[in-house]
């Protein structure tokens, strides 16, 4: 049941993600007040990206609608822009989160703020979806969801906090926090912008902050570079250009991607690691 309603959430999540990067882009572009509450989240009606027309109620069943229209608008017959992936890895990282939720007891009985955390968990998923979406679209990271996300990335640990009572956790946060921040801030000032961009710098916060501690930072970053690297790679194979420093790649995903993997498993993965290196 409760993973049912976890592929029915993250389909609602994963199309609101798809409207909301469209619309803060729209927004960002114009500043004409009427186009702006057009574009509003909370007020805009939902609209065709290509000919503005208001859809219906049939037309905004998550994935259903774009599967029914076989990804064409029903009314200018033009590609919906928004993507059906979205809309399919969200419910994914949702079921994921909840299989291997690595902060529940060991009598796997989730007390009020343990679920409260999750509830958290999945708000920020779908923001980190969110930025990525948009970083692979128009290579930036807005403020607008940086920002709120590490606030509430800052509730969410406070969570962790009352959940288990321990004041490390909070520590181990904000040590991840600096770490990432420290070095990305210094890799941006070093290079003048050009190795890594003022929004990942923004958004070392919040990496931080989910890591939890400095090992795990470390690892995320390890694991976002080498996903950074690989895609590198393969996208001057397949689109047949030259590796280069004018090779645009946006790290943002890359580094939301390895959040994901260290929130879940990276207390494991260091522990694994450490337990091989004793061994040797």
């Amino acid at each position: 049941m409760v993973i049912a309603i976890l592929i029915i959430l993250g389909l609602c999540l994963g199309s609101f993600v798809n409207a909301l990067t469209w619309r803060l882009h729209e927004q960002s572009n114009t500043k004409d007040k009427k186009k702006l509450h057009e574009l509003s989240i909370s007020k805009g009606r939902s609209q065709c990206s290509n000919c503005g027309h208001k859809l219906a109620a049939k037309d905004l069943v998550p994935l259903l609608s774009w599967l029914s229209l076989r990804g064409k608008c029903r009314y200018c017959h033009k590609p919906i822009q928004d993507n059906p992936l979205v809309e399919i890895i969200l419910p994914v990282v949702l079921v994921v989160s909840y299989i291997a939720w690595p902060y529940v007891g060991l009598d796997n009985l989730w007390s009020n703020t343990e679920i409260a955390a999750f509830g958290g968990w999945i708000l920020l998923a779908t923001g980190l979806l969110a930025l990525a979406v948009y970083d692979l679209r128009w290579y930036l990271l807005p403020d607008k969801i940086v920002f709120p996300l590490t606030a509430l990335g800052m509730v969410f640990v406070g969570l962790l906090v009352a959940s288990y009572g321990d004041w490390d956790i909070a520590r181990d946060a904000a040590l991840g926090a600096l770490v990432i921040f420290s070095i990305f801030y210094v890799l941006f000032q070093v290079s003048g912008g050009k190795w890594i961009g003022g929004g990942d710098v923004k958004l070392a916060v919040l990496l931080g902050i989910l890591a939890g501690g400095f090992l795990e930072a470390l690892l995320l970053l390890f694991i976002a570079s080498v996903l950074g690297s690989i895609y590198g790679v393969a996208f001057s194979i397949i689109g047949g250009q030259k590796m280069s420093r004018k090779l645009r790649i946006p790290f943002g995903p890359f580094l939301i991607i390895a959040a994901f993997i260290v929130v879940l498993f990276g207390t494991d993965i260091v522990n694994w690691y450490s337990d091989l290196i004793l061994s040797v």
